[in-house]
């Protein structure tokens, strides 16, 4: 008997990450996102070039770490003096909010598969200021801006008719009117201290750079795979 899975084989030809890579991963990270978004734009294969797997830290009852991912959008991304920045909204009620809280580090992958790319961020998180939270607000779509308050994130509900009457409420109680952005739902930073870059080669021997932040900027090296 076969096993799908074990037996499954892809061989990865899409490109190369040669060693001269730019010394700050800004640059890099740019031009990869760039050619993520024309994937996305001329071929279609890529849905969703702004999809990131976040991973955050869940503390138990007794304070043991537990590990926990979620896909959500990046919304920005920029520069610090030499770091790098991810901007991504969220209910800060919301699991993940709560998580952030309590350990205010998180992992970012993005996975670009149709180009055999994937970039990890590793980091710090604070919380945007209200002003940029309410400026990105503004520029939801109104279905959007109804459903963060139409939404407990993470809070248990007993049917989808409920969550639709939840739905319904909330735009009784803003017809006619913009939307305000809820006291509860807000932007986050992520400022990254780390960040690889992995790029798919034949036979596994995959192409991995990394960069570490440290007291005098970027350092760069290659990784074996």
């Amino acid at each position: 008997m076969t096993d799908p899975l074990a037996d499954s084989r892809t061989d990865y030809l899409a490109g190369a990450l040669a060693d001269d890579a730019p010394q700050s991963p800004s640059a890099l990270l740019g031009t990869w996102m760039q050619e993520a978004l024309d994937r996305h734009e001329q071929e279609g294969d890529l849905p969703d070039p702004t999809a990131a797997v976040l991973s955050t830290v869940a503390l138990d009852a007794d304070g043991s770490p537990r590990p926990r991912s979620r896909t959500v959008l990046v919304k920005g991304l920029g520069e610090d003096g030499d770091a790098l920045t991810a901007t991504l909204y969220t209910n800060r009620d919301s699991a993940k909010g709560r998580e952030l809280a309590a350990v205010p580090r998180a992992a970012l992958l993005l996975p670009w598969y149709a180009l055999q790319r994937q970039v990890r961020i590793e980091g710090t998180v604070a919380p945007l200021d209200d002003d940029a939270s309410d400026g990105y607000f503004a520029r939801r779509p109104r279905a959007s801006q109804l459903g963060a308050w139409a939404s407990r994130q993470s809070a248990p509900i007993a049917s989808r008719t409920e969550l639709e009457a939840q739905l319904a409420e909330a735009a009784a109680r803003f017809e006619g009117t913009d939307v305000p952005r809820p006291p509860f739902w807000g932007g986050y930073r992520i400022t990254a201290e780390r960040v690889e870059f992995w790029q798919g080669r034949s036979g596994r021997l995959h192409d991995r750079i990394a960069y570490t932040l440290g007291e005098d900027g970027w350092t760069r090296e290659r990784l074996q795979p």
